[in-house]
């Protein structure tokens, strides 16, 4: 009996997977494209096999506003236990230090502050960084070390929320810029109290300001019959930018490649929306009163 391939769905518009632990972002991704029989998908920043929580699944025409997901703020929920220092600052990771922990509260919060505003942060090796060609974390698996350079990251809040002195764990609620690791806040906030900590539950709450409400998870999915219902708009991952919104000349010229001149004025290069006749069309960047496009949407 010959197998009938099944032909992949044109879908466009933007998942909020609640990504269950001990699956890697790329094996959620392949499931929910699965799942939706769609033929291009992507997601929007890797979640650690550990880490639970908010993964933005971007379907189609989405895909090409993907990067302004990855470069937005997100929150987390870290529960990290002190005492112990492991090899990958989580609990995937072997230990390789223990100590007693004799701290109190009162210092726990005075070594918080050394980790809140702007702070030069060094990557983990266990990271998907890239160095010549390969992610950190494959030399890291060779015991090879590669000097990384301090990036400068904002760290908006780092909050207390308990510290259960019997099991020695400590909840912190994060909220920080991209590229921040929170393995690495946690690795190094154990070094200044002394005892050493690592990451053993980390959940993604937020991406840009997705609500949190809106996750499913892939069980659910798995028994939903209308899913594509679940979509958020493909013009949600630019929720945060300005609207713009042309007459319809206007917007055809924006499609042809053209810069265009608008009523309006912008003194510093702004990221915006453009509609034409309220239709997203895409991105653009308007400086002054000229607007230029910068990705848009295939319309046809």
């Amino acid at each position: 009996m010959m197998n009938i391939k099944k032909t992949r769905r044109d879908l466009h518009g933007v998942l909020l997977l609640d990504k269950p632990q001990g699956l890697t972002s790329n094996d959620a991704l392949q499931k929910v494209k699965r799942l939706f029989n769609a033929k291009k998908a992507g997601h929007t920043g890797a979640l650690d096999p550990l880490a639970t929580g908010m993964l933005p699944i971007c379907f189609g025409e989405a895909t090409k506003f993907s990067q302004y997901l990855l470069d937005s703020d997100k929150c987390y929920r870290v529960i990290a236990k002190l005492g112990e220092r492991t090899d990958t600052s989580d609990a995937d990771g072997q230990i390789v230090s223990t100590k007693p922990v004799e701290v109190t509260e009162s210092q726990i919060n005075e070594a918080l502050t050394h980790f809140r505003g702007d702070i030069l942060q060094v990557p983990t090796m266990f990271s998907a960084l890239k160095y010549q060609g390969k992610p950190l974390y494959e030399y890291a698996r060779q015991g090879i070390v590669i000097d990384r350079e301090a990036r400068l990251i904002t760290v908006y809040k780092n909050q207390f929320i308990q510290f259960d002195i019997k099991k020695n764990e400590l909840t912190l609620e994060i909220y920080c810029s991209k590229g921040t690791y929170i393995r690495t806040i946690v690795d190094d906030l154990g070094e200044r109290l002394g005892c050493g900590a690592h990451v053993i539950y980390l959940r993604r709450l937020q991406v840009s300001n997705y609500p949190i409400e809106n996750m499913v998870t892939l069980d659910a999915l798995e028994e939903m019959n209308d899913k594509d219902q679940l979509l958020m708009p493909v013009d949600s991952p630019l929720q945060d930018c300005p609207k713009v919104i042309l007459t319809h000349a206007q917007g055809d010229d924006i499609l042809l490649g053209r810069t265009i001149e608008l009523d309006t004025s912008n003194a510093v290069e702004t990221l915006v929306r453009i509609y034409q006749d309220e239709q997203f069309i895409g991105a653009g960047i308007q400086l002054f009163n000229k607007l230029s496009p910068k990705r848009l949407i295939s319309t046809s």
